[in-house]
């Protein structure tokens, strides 16, 4: 089969499995899809084809999200948000800006996105949680996949002067990786002139979102100092971890990161794949994982440090899982 026919036999079996309602397996095929069109140099309207089958992806994961969200009360009372920042964040030995910044990433791994933005914005009153309280917040809004309003917030960003230029370039170099890992190319501003430029030749064709092409798989030495600036780790969008017991023994899972704070980071698992979580035992360390950040892939282990079973709110019945990175 040729590579034309092959990536339209992919298109069909996906709208297929969409009319079906079958919508992850949908999302697969438009993935295999993208890959054969992105390896074709020859393929002719390669953009405006990679473009359509964004849109198709985008539109199936907004049906996943009410699907998942519909049933479920999306935020729960003020009093519970409170005792989840209590139960599920920090230790008695942290400072106050420490235990705040934990506190608001416990509500974001709880799925109360809007509660955990507000008080991340709080927190980016203050220089030295600042870049994390920022790099969090675009994280809950892609989580809501509300690109648009994440775009929206960093411009607003740039054009405030809350934040230091080191600290612009930090969060500019993480969010830009944070839409190649979720597939969306957009060309981001850099100052508050380019900002203003954007706003004027603003229009609905030239503003869509495009499937990107992979990300390099390494970076000047430069620009890896500037990302990891103080911090302990470069920032991770997503893990491989081989599975080494039980019926999927020997499979590698890629798991996307939903949230992290310094070297650890946090995973969300379905409770459709509640088999992988009894690969997880908190205090074990797995070997040979795979992380994939904004400079390519690095090996280490990682050491499980907490595993929770979400009881309420809308991700109720979902895993999260939190793994410190060891880079050897």
């Amino acid at each position: 089969m040729n590579i034309i026919k092959k990536i339209k036999t992919l298109l069909k079996e996906a709208e297929l499995y969409h009319s079906q309602g079958l919508l992850y397996e949908a999302i697969a095929k438009y993935n295999d899809a993208t890959e054969l069109i992105q390896k074709n140099e020859q393929l002719k309207n390669k953009k405006n084809l990679l473009e359509g089958i964004s849109n198709k992806i985008n539109i199936l994961k907004k049906d996943i999200s009410k699907i998942e969200l519909a049933p479920k009360k999306p935020e729960v009372s003020e009093n519970i948000q409170d005792l989840i920042k209590k139960m599920y964040s920090f230790s008695p030995d942290m400072d106050e800006d420490a235990k705040a910044i934990e506190g608001a990433v416990a509500l974001a791994k709880f799925g109360q996105f809007k509660r955990a933005i507000l008080d991340f914005n709080e927190l980016i009153k203050k220089d030295s949680t600042r870049v994390d309280a920022a790099k969090n917040i675009l994280r809950c809004h892609m989580a809501l996949f509300s690109i648009e309003e994440a775009i929206s917030q960093y411009e607003n960003w740039l054009l405030d002067d809350i934040f230091h230029p080191n600290q612009l370039d930090k969060i500019y170099i993480f969010f830009e990786n944070l839409l190649k890992s979720e597939g969306v190319e957009k060309t981001l501003p850099k100052t508050k002139e380019e900002v203003n430029e954007v706003k004027v030749k603003a229009s609905p064709e030239n503003d869509q979102a495009q499937i990107s092409e992979p990300a390099d798989a390494e970076l000047e030495q430069s620009e890896v100092e500037s990302e990891a600036g103080s911090e302990d780790v470069l920032d991770v969008n997503s893990i491989g971890i081989s599975v080494d017991s039980g019926p999927q023994k020997g499979h590698v899972y890629e798991f996307k990161v939903r949230f992290q704070l310094g070297k650890v980071v946090s995973l969300l698992i379905p409770s459709r794949d509640k088999d992988v979580i009894e690969n997880f035992k908190v205090g074990n360390e797995i070997h040979g994982v795979q992380y994939y950040s904004n400079v390519g892939l690095f090996k280490g282990s990682g050491l499980v440090s907490a595993v929770k079973e979400i009881t309420i709110g809308p991700l109720r019945g979902d895993y999260c899982v939190d793994i410190e990175v060891v880079v050897h």
